[in-house]
């Protein structure tokens, strides 16, 4: 099967076709029919993750169609169209149990090694355990949300990391309330979620923050009521402004920047206002705050995969895209085969793309 690999931090991807084997005892194997071109992936590329090895198929943002299940596995079958998760949760311990999957203390295959190798036989890792860089990909059962058939494959795959991210961060992890203000920095795949996401939540002010005059257009069309570019004023006045000099009730950080944005974010809100960090920053990267922002009963949040539980949060997005209250379609904005990947991390890069999607045969 055709993938893409990166065998080098700071190189390309190398796109080869490497072999795969069959789906071992509650494993399933899927034939990839999308995949989104995510900042994470970028990150990883970057070096920002130096935990995950390499080699690595990357990419963890996918839906396709089941090819062949393994032994033990039920209510799966083949020809089912599934979304791919890539933080199932294991069901069993204590965070799970509370329904913060997200953050399950079990389930991480960030190190997994499953039964791909290159044509020389060399193992390869995936990236969280799905690599959906690839014409086909083996994952466990608990990885797989079956979906109806009539959703198309490159919006399913969305759905499946930066939709839920941005739009569940709003949702579940900062409990948005009707009629508050909400400043969004970074305009991005995931920040554009968070801002219409804002939107569904009925948020009456919601400012996007971006140093793009094209990103804080698109922002407008998924619900921005008021656009700030962060490279011509200061984000922080110009928000305090905007809410009447109160400040916002929730900020989100969408970019994983730091210096910058992770403290404007908190500096933006008024007294006992609400920040989100979800945004993925380079690990053992420190953030500096002064500490009197504190002193107004401020709230600093993480918020991982959008506290999302996906078995249950992926239908939810597709009812909201169903029912027309959730954009999907306008975040697609290049379609490209594996082979022109590198190109599609370049206009991420330039920020010239909402998302690129990967499409497979």
């Amino acid at each position: 099967m055709k993938s893409a690999v990166l065998y080098e931090y700071g190189k390309d991807l190398s796109v080869e076709q490497v072999s795969i084997g069959e789906p071992g005892i509650g494993e399933v194997l899927v034939k990839m029919k999308a995949s989104g071109v995510c900042h994470s992936d970028y990150h990883v590329i970057k070096g920002d993750y130096p935990h995950i090895p390499l080699p690595n198929i990357l990419g963890h943002e996918g839906a396709g169609i089941v090819e062949q299940v393994g032994k033990g596995v039920d209510n799966i079958n083949e020809g089912d169209h599934v979304i791919l998760t890539w933080k199932p949760g294991c069901g069993r311990c204590e965070m799970c149990q509370q329904g913060w999957i997200s953050v399950c203390d079990n389930f991480m295959p960030s190190i997994q090694v499953d039964p791909v190798s290159e044509i020389s036989g060399k193992n390869l890792n995936k990236m969280v355990g799905l690599g959906t860089f690839a014409e086909f990909s083996i994952v466990p059962q608990s990885s797989i949300v079956k979906i109806e058939k009539d959703i198309p494959f490159p919006q399913a795959a969305l759905i499946g990391c930066g939709v839920t991210t941005g739009v569940c961060a709003v949702t579940n992890s900062a409990n948005v309330r009707p009629g508050t203000s909400v400043a969004v920095f970074g305009c991005g795949g995931v920040g554009l979620n968070v801002i219409q996401g804002a939107r569904i939540a009925s948020a009456t002010t919601i400012i996007a923050v971006d140093i793009l005059d094209n990103k804080l257009e698109l922002a407008r069309n998924f619900g921005a009521t008021h656009t700030v570019n962060a490279s011509q004023v200061d984000p922080v006045d110009e928000i305090i402004k905007i809410t009447d000099g109160e400040g916002a009730h929730y900020a989100f950080e969408a970019i994983g920047l730091i210096p910058g944005p992770f403290e404007q974010s908190v500096m933006c809100t008024r007294k006992r206002g609400i920040t989100v960090w979800l945004g993925a920053a380079p690990f053992e990267t420190n953030v500096s705050l002064d500490a009197r922002a504190l002193f107004t009963e401020r709230t600093i949040k993480g918020a991982y995969y959008g506290s999302s539980r996906p078995h249950i949060d992926f239908h939810r997005m597709i009812d909201l895209y169903k029912n027309n209250l959730l954009k999907i379609d306008e975040l697609i904005s290049n379609e490209c085969s594996i082979d022109d990947i590198n190109h599609a991390f370049n206009l991420l890069k330039e920020g010239q793309v909402a998302r690129s999607v990967i499409v497979y045969d």
